[in-house]
């Protein structure tokens, strides 16, 4: 595919971010913490690593909450349109960034976890650079820095708003997170949205931050293995659970809900469109619960359209992104009327896309009033999801 030509990175102020608490939802950490004696005799550690990690995330929240009022960031030692990653290793401590194991351009080091991140990193970075025209996380070239290795048997990697920070899992429910290129290019993508919507971590607001982070994870997996939309399997964390584990991923785009289903863990408790919101206190007001709505959207409009998700519809989502239109504390109704708009900016009104990203919404019941159309294009992408499964 030829690139797109660089375009400017967006002028707004970057406000400091509290980064993210994880890819692994709290609320399945919890569930795994407190699971009975009796289901979970087959797990020796993972019940105790799940409490362990719960009381360290919610540290390092509070600690990301106190930088919130600081200066504004900057693009530490960024060079536009120049790869640049660091991979650093903690050696099962909870000190960052940890000592540097290998730098952009050095050969692989034989360590899985370094060199999947290491990889991770360049792939990422690849598809915001070639595919959108926009360099690194900021579109400045942003530096991408990794810590591996951190903690003990630490079940989660985030975006600490400065570098990415991998898990090795309990090595019986989740193995190591660099495993999966969808979690690495998830919780980079937090750092895309710190750069551009600032999408504030908690309701809807917080859910779309998490369903960008969904996409451009997908995106970057499916980009990489050159799938096309309507063959690939829209799962986000697709390989972290270990045999044992009664599921294929954390989290199902296409299909909210049915991600996993263990003894265990329980159901996969995402809903699949506005009728089953969950309203809640817990999880920032359910950011990883409701995300599964705007998930959906996505992948139904993707499918509709066949071939490369990353191409067409993931430029309408990062023209949004990036667009300056959206407030910190848009809504799913304010970020669906937003890609309508920018897909008829881009491809036209009435165009496939705009046609997609209609019925895509109306699927998951966020179509009304988004515009004319709707209802004779609303049921492309419902077809070809009844094909496909």
């Amino acid at each position: 595919m030829t690139a797109r030509p660089a375009r400017p990175a967006a002028s707004r102020t970057v406000r400091p971010t509290a980064g993210c608490p994880g890819v692994v939802p709290p609320y399945l950490l919890q569930r795994l913490a407190s699971a009975p004696a009796e289901r979970s005799a087959r797990l020796d550690t993972a019940p105790s690593v799940a409490e362990r990690t719960l009381a360290l995330d919610a540290e390092l929240r509070l600690r990301r909450d106190g930088v919130r009022a600081g200066a504004a960031s900057g693009s530490r030692g960024a060079v536009a349109g120049r790869l640049q990653r660091t991979v650093a290793d903690a050696k099962g401590t909870q000190t960052l960034p940890g000592d540097v194991v290998r730098r952009e351009g050095e050969p692989a080091v034989g360590d899985p976890a370094a060199d999947e991140s290491y990889d991770g990193l360049g792939v990422t970075y690849a598809l915001f650079d070639e595919v959108y025209g926009w360099s690194s996380l900021d579109g400045r070239g942003l530096p991408l820095d990794a810590t591996v290795h951190y903690g003990e048997q630490y079940d989660n990697a985030f975006w600490d708003g400065d570098r990415m920070v991998f898990g090795d899992g309990d090595g019986e429910v989740f193995t190591r997170f660099t495993v999966s290129l969808s979690v690495i290019a998830h919780e980079l993508a937090h750092g895309f949205t710190q750069y551009t919507s600032q999408l504030e971590y908690s309701g809807q607001s917080g859910a779309l931050n998490e369903s960008i982070s969904d996409v451009f994870g997908v995106l970057a997996e499916q980009r990489a293995r050159n799938e096309n939309a309507e063959d690939a399997s829209w799962l986000v964390g697709e390989g972290l659970f270990l045999p044992d584990v009664q599921g294929t991923a954390l989290r199902s785009m296409l299909r909210p809900g049915t991600a996993y289903d263990d003894d265990v863990l329980g159901r996969d408790p995402q809903p699949a469109d506005m009728a089953g919101y969950v309203e809640t206190t817990e999880d920032n007001g359910g950011v990883h619960i409701n995300s599964g709505i705007p998930n959906r959207a996505f992948a139904e409009a993707a499918v509709a359209l066949r071939g490369p998700a990353w191409d067409r519809l993931g430029q309408v989502w990062f023209d949004t992104c990036t667009g300056g239109t959206l407030t910190p504390t848009a809504d799913f109704s304010a970020f669906a009327a937003a890609t309508v708009a920018a897909a008829a900016t881009r491809y036209g009104a009435g165009s496939d896309v705009h046609r997609a990203v209609l019925q895509g919404w109306s699927t998951v019941g966020l179509g009304q009033g988004l515009g004319d159309g709707l209802e004779q294009g609303g049921s492309d992408a419902s077809d070809e999801v009844s094909r496909r499964t």
